[in-house]
């Protein structure tokens, strides 16, 4: 019973650990765009993505129900294959921002829970219907955000080409940092909440809960450590999405955050986990398919061979 809870406390702490890669690495897309525009400081707007992002994550549990249970049949993890699995997304997410590559952790945490299932169900272990919401995302990330920047960036060309650039100027920051706002508070409701489902998943996996449901210390916790997590910034993923992409000016960058974060709100509010990172630099710029085509097989593999060994080494 003991090795069980040394097993179970190692598991929390490596979803927990995963969850704080998740505000470093991942948060810092909702305040690229104010940052690199010079509408915010880097450390004002950490400081906005910490408090955003922590309430988002406690704005509901649609998204953590999603992956904590419609995913992957919770019956073919183990506590060890999930460990595993954290580990490789870890892994992953550091890998990422050492070299300043904005991926999707969520896509890398939908990944290596496949890959650790896989490995104790095979395909059995993969549920269809939770499968389609992630595909749903997919499209919503991209598609969705990039024509919704293009439809709103035209509009901002139409109604307000011809306004005074300065008094253009000021309009378009105010907004850019309202927006920004809106889009670490989205980031939270739906990034943060798939850690949240996680972390119940691992709870259910090993004994600690009868049935799966999102206790409260759970919600709480999760949205803790995120905002720990963004508080330590980020630096080479803000330089990236707001900088080498492409540049941009305030009017840009409002039309930007504005249309990922309507995108990432209307997917929450239905339990629809989607990318955060590919939503916003969608919304910026289109080019995103290394990271697509890097992410799943790289994180899916990872996971399989670590559950492999997990589950091998500590079977019962």
């Amino acid at each position: 019973m003991e090795a069980v809870t040394l097993g179970l406390a190692i598991a929390i702490l490596a979803v927990l650990a995963a969850e704080f890669v998740n505000g470093w690495t991942d948060a810092p897309n909702a305040i690229a765009t104010v940052v690199s525009t010079g509408v915010m400081t880097p450390r004002t707007a950490i400081a906005m993505a910490v408090v955003l992002n922590t309430l988002g994550a406690m704005a509901g549990t649609a998204v953590a129900t999603t992956v904590g249970k419609g995913i992957v049949e919770p019956a073919a993890l183990t506590v060890p294959a999930i460990t595993s699995a954290m580990c490789a997304i870890i892994a992953w997410g550091s890998l990422a921002a050492k070299i300043g590559m904005p991926v999707s952790k969520s896509h890398a945490l939908l990944a290596g829970l496949a890959g650790a299932a896989y490995e104790g169900g095979g395909f059995a272990a993969l549920q269809w219907s939770g499968w389609q919401k992630v595909g749903i995302g997919m499209i919503l990330s991209i598609g969705l955000g990039m024509l919704a920047a293009l439809l709103l960036g035209r509009l901002i060309i139409r109604f307000a080409g011809n306004a005074s650039p300065a008094r253009a100027k000021r309009l378009f920051d105010r907004l850019q940092m309202l927006t920004a706002g809106a889009m670490a508070f989205t980031h939270g409701m739906n990034d943060g909440q798939k850690f949240m489902g996680v972390l119940a998943l691992t709870l259910f996996a090993g004994g600690a809960m009868d049935e799966f449901h999102i206790p409260g210390w759970v919600v709480l916790v999760c949205a803790l450590t995120m905002g720990i997590g963004t508080a330590a910034g980020g630096w080479r993923i803000i330089e990236t999405v707001g900088a080498k992409m492409t540049r941009l000016t305030s009017w840009q960058g409002f039309a930007a955050t504005s249309a990922a974060s309507a995108t990432i709100f209307g997917a929450s509010l239905y339990g629809i986990p989607l990318s955060t990172t590919h939503t916003i630099t969608s919304a910026i710029v289109g080019r995103i398919v290394g990271a697509w085509i890097l992410t799943f097989p790289c994180c899916f593999l990872l996971a399989y061979v670590a559950a492999f060994v997990a589950n091998t080494l500590w079977a019962p």
